[in-house]
């Protein structure tokens, strides 16, 4: 996988954005003093390459790996919004985290609508009318859960900078310049947004699950476990080909449900949020070799900080931007 075409994406977190490429990953937090802090986190290369060789298989792995990956920058943004220096989570604990978060998305977006299509069997329904239900109920409880937390004062700041991390990367993409006036004049939608791979999970699930149908309750739930990271894996591969040909109109078309839905996970960010977006992206450019025409130097206090490998770096910028 050559750089030129590596597609940069990241996360927000609180009070700031985390930005990944091939070589490192990036924190940028705002703190309450207004400086901006960076934690830098080098990654496996030749690990992302070998998945990048596997279809299907990477789609699982990378989940994973993007999963842990925003606990450990959610934890350090944490930990900087509340000025307390935690102590990094073992392995064990973030293991933990991880399949407990999971099996609560798992518990409330499958197993839920699947239990409460089957109480229909009451009423005499057939399996294609319960089938239909469960899918319905599917949607609107996903729809539902993002709609009510984006309701959250505390999370509409966390999407704001969810905008603010997709406008940098927009920009990064056409060759625009990484200034605060530059970036913001970029959409707060992008191709590549998880919520849209939520969306193609959640949809691609119903036909899929339907073709289960004639099994038994515990059967079907069982099928559930099994046939979620599957789904998963091709969403994966079908989000890759959507974001590669989003210049056809019929692919833009396609997917413009999915992008529709980002409205709800995004917010237009202020302008001290774009400048931690472009603070996070900044260094992880750097450390795979790219420059960006033309940036911000106030903002470039992260480059050159890069961590060696499995030490973490974590440096106050000089300035506060924004």
């Amino acid at each position: 996988m050559s750089v030129k075409r590596f597609p940069y994406g990241g996360q927000a977190v609180l009070e700031g954005v985390m930005m990944r490429g091939l070589r490192q990953a990036t924190v940028a937090v705002r703190s309450p003093s207004g400086e901006i802090v960076f934690k830098h986190e080098q990654l496996d290369v030749q690990r992302r390459r070998r998945w990048e060789e596997t279809p299907f298989l990477r789609g699982v792995l990378m989940l994973w790996d993007a999963l842990s990956l925003g606990v450990r920058a959610l934890n350090f943004s944490a930990s900087v919004a509340t000025g307390e220096d935690e102590p990094a989570p073992s392995h064990g604990a973030l293991t933990l985290t991880l399949v407990v978060s999971l099996a609560f998305a798992f518990g409330l977006f499958f197993a839920l609508p699947l239990l409460l299509a089957s109480l229909l069997t009451r009423f005499g329904v057939s399996t294609l009318v319960r089938d239909a239900a469960e899918g319905v109920i599917q949607l609107a409880i996903f729809i539902g859960y993002l709609g009510l937390i984006s309701r959250v004062p505390d999370i509409q700041r966390v999407f704001g900078y969810h905008g603010a991390e997709h406008k940098a990367i927009n920009a990064y993409e056409a060759g625009a310049p990484l200034t605060v006036p530059s970036v913001q004049s970029f959409t707060v939608i992008h191709p590549r947004c998880g919520t849209s791979f939520l969306l193609v999970v959640v949809v691609l699930s119903i036909p899929v699950f339907a073709l289960f149908g004639g099994l038994p309750l515990w059967a079907r739930l069982a099928s559930r476990v099994v046939l979620v990271p599957m789904i998963a894996a091709v969403s994966y591969e079908l989000l890759r080909l959507s974001a590669a040909n989003y210049h056809r109109g019929w692919v833009r078309a396609l997917v413009a449900p999915s992008l529709a839905l980002q409205r709800l996970t995004t917010r237009e960010p202020d302008d001290s949020m774009v400048a931690v977006a472009i603070a996070a992206l900044l260094p992880v450019l750097a450390a795979d070799g790219v420059r960006a025409p033309a940036f911000d130097e106030a903002l470039g206090a992260g480059v050159g900080q890069a961590a060696l490998p499995g030490e973490p770096a974590v440096e106050p910028a000089a300035s506060p931007a924004g």
